[in-house]
């Protein structure tokens, strides 16, 4: 009986946080597929330690498992060169449109996983440390250079009045 309770409750976490967790880990790694087999993966880790696990810090528990995948990911992952690059049809100029994703991807994974937890999901100095398993002086600062690093970027990322 106690294994079916615990099997309940981790499935009714899983359903109840799948979705924020998996938007947390796109904001990190960029991608919805990678996203979806990171967050997948950080379940399975979950799910061994679930017994373990408090239903206070289920949450945050959840989110630096799924954090810590992506940031590895990206550690691990080599790009491929190709031997061309793919046709680039001018048509004329576009106009610029603020790209949120782009701009992420200026920034390094440390500071957009920063970014992600801190403005996306809201969380608080001490609660993105602690799920990134830093010092908040480490979130201050990596927030402090990831936002001015957006500000160089931000006048390429933000429509002009001509083309709004």
């Amino acid at each position: 009986m106690r294994r079916e309770r615990r099997e309940a409750e981790f499935t009714e976490f899983y359903l109840s946080r799948r979705l924020p967790l998996r938007r947390t880990a796109y904001l990190v790694v960029r991608d919805w597929h990678t996203a979806e087999d990171l967050t997948q993966q950080s379940m399975v880790k979950l799910y061994a330690a679930w017994p373990r696990v408090r239903s206070d810090t289920a949450d945050a528990y959840a989110r630096r498992i799924v954090v810590n995948e992506c940031l590895s990911h990206l550690r691990r992952r080599r790009d491929v060169p190709v031997e061309q690059l793919p046709d680039h049809h001018e048509t004329g100029p576009e106009p610029v449109v603020l790209d949120v994703g782009a701009a992420l991807d200026l920034l390094p994974a440390r500071q957009r996983a920063v970014i992600a937890l801190r403005f996306l999901d809201d969380l608080s100095v001490a609660d993105v440390a602690d799920a990134l398993g830093v010092a908040e002086g480490t979130v201050k600062s990596q927030t402090a250079k990831a936002l001015a690093t957006l500000r160089t970027h931000l006048p390429a990322l933000v429509l002009t009045e001509e083309h709004r």
